[in-house]
């Protein structure tokens, strides 16, 4: 079955690594038989009244092939990794949830709430409806960001993978073809939407994140040239 595993706030300011790189360490260490099918940053609001690291960001592992008897796994192993890998000041979160076990409507709705919205860890406990939420240190507000990811990672229409299929190891320019074979399709945006073809070329900008669309990996392209497509996102320079 699918399960998934959100992480917020294991870092500080200034420090070498932030949430979605700790998620990637984590798919090293998966259960025996445990794929990984990708990870998922999801935006939260930067607003006066919450506060954040630097870009107020959490992180999604989506997991096929989990054996009921591994969910507890799953959580032993995640809280243990926030002990190993976490930043001192920080104030980690760890949601656990397989949708195939109960409800995640509410769970969904507290994704989009948390979109928007200064929410609660109150609300978070009960949006989880029984599924694992804990925290780990300091304010313990990371549960919030480890719930809403998890929400809006399991509603399909939100974030960009951050893993997906070893999509580090693509080069700038690459083929349709190719990404489809990786899983990863390519979507025009134009105002005329051409469909893309298996021969064209992709400029990825160097830094290829899908967007998690329809429950899949999707890369939104504008055309700059006959078979010829840009990624339409770069990696911000700012941060």
């Amino acid at each position: 079955m699918r399960v998934y595993v959100g992480f917020d706030d294991t870092d500080v300011a200034g420090a070498s690594r932030g949430t979605g790189k700790f998620a990637r360490w984590f798919a090293e260490k998966l259960p025996a038989g445990v794929r990984l099918h990708g990870v998922v940053r999801q935006q939260l609001p930067v607003m006066e009244g919450i506060p954040y690291t630097s870009q107020n960001s959490s992180a999604c592992l989506i997991l096929d092939e989990v054996e009921p008897s591994q969910v507890q796994e799953l959580i032993d192993r995640g809280a243990q990794h926030i002990c190993e890998h976490y930043i001192e000041g920080s104030d980690p979160g760890l949601c656990v949830v397989a949708p195939d076990a109960g409800s995640t409507d509410d769970l969904l709705n507290f994704g989009r709430d948390a979109s928007s919205r200064i929410v609660s860890q109150k609300e978070a406990i009960k949006a989880v409806n029984g599924f694992h939420l804990s925290g780990h240190g300091g304010t313990n507000d990371g549960v919030i960001g480890a719930a809403a990811g998890v929400g809006l990672t399991i509603s399909g229409w939100s974030g960009r993978f951050i893993e997906f299929n070893s999509l580090r190891d693509f080069a700038s320019t690459v083929t349709v073809g190719e990404l489809e074979a990786r899983g990863i399709r390519v979507l025009s945006v134009d105002r005329n939407a051409l469909y893309t073809s298996p021969g064209d070329t992709v400029d990825t900008r160097n830094w290829l994140r899908p967007r998690l669309w329809g429950g899949g990996a999707v890369l939104p392209v504008a055309s700059c040239g006959q078979g010829q497509w840009r990624s339409i996102s770069g990696k911000n320079k700012a941060k």
